[in-house]
């Protein structure tokens, strides 16, 4: 990643793929994905180890995007946020036409994309061994017409925990979008549905629609 850092119109590249949005208020469209290679963070549930790279150019990197000729985008990760070109790749994007979702962990300010990425920001819930790494500061940052928060859960612990911060923070006047997600296999679907309906929380269950249509090892998907 360092030697990367040195080129600011490089970036590490895991992967660069179409296919259906599985999350956010996208779910169900089609979208290429530009998956960046690193993370700093090693949540205990994660299903992205995969995410190492090769170096590529951000021309290069919009030349592939447009051989799939979809105007939404995801710049995902790994952590994206780690790159310093990808504010640059993002920008282009958004200077060709494309709708541009960016999804991060959660630990590096988002101030730093352009105004009308729409930031998918995960607050790491307590299961993931990762909520001391968050950048706390990130809330204030939110634009409550665009941005989506998602809380990733894997016990009733977590869920309490999310449920807590949103209320805390008054989440719903922050952001577009409130996402709770299950850890494949971790939750029982029906009682989670259950607490949400129970707390009334102003929240989307969703589902990681991908696994649902190609299982959850796939990859490229």
């Amino acid at each position: 990643m360092d030697t990367v850092a040195k080129k600011s119109n490089m970036l590490e590249i895991a992967e660069i793929f179409h296919s259906i949005q599985g999350e956010s208020t996208h779910a169900g469209l089609p979208c290429t994905f530009v998956r960046l290679a690193g993370c700093n963070l090693e949540c205990l549930w994660c299903d992205t180890k995969h995410a190492c790279g090769d170096r590529w150019t951000v021309g290069a990197v919009l030349k592939k995007v447009e051989h799939y000729g979809c105007a939404l985008v995801e710049i995902t990760g790994g952590e994206p946020l780690l790159q310093p070109a990808c504010p640059e790749l993002a920008q282009r994007l958004l200077d060709t036409g494309h709708t541009v979702l960016l999804e991060t962990n959660g630990s590096r300010p988002i101030d730093g994309l352009p105004a009308e990425v729409i930031r998918i920001v995960d607050l790491k819930c307590p299961d993931s061994g990762m909520t001391d790494r968050m950048h706390w500061p990130n809330i204030a940052m939110l634009n409550p017409a665009l941005d989506e928060v998602k809380f990733v859960v894997a016990s009733r612990t977590d869920y309490e925990w999310g449920r807590d911060i949103i209320r805390e923070h008054e989440l719903e006047k922050r952001c577009a979008a409130i996402l709770i997600s299950p850890v494949w296999g971790r939750v029982n679907l029906q009682d989670l549905a259950a607490w949400i309906l129970e707390d009334r929380l102003p929240v989307r269950f969703q589902l990681q629609l991908h696994k649902l249509i190609w299982g959850p090892d796939a990859t490229g998907v």
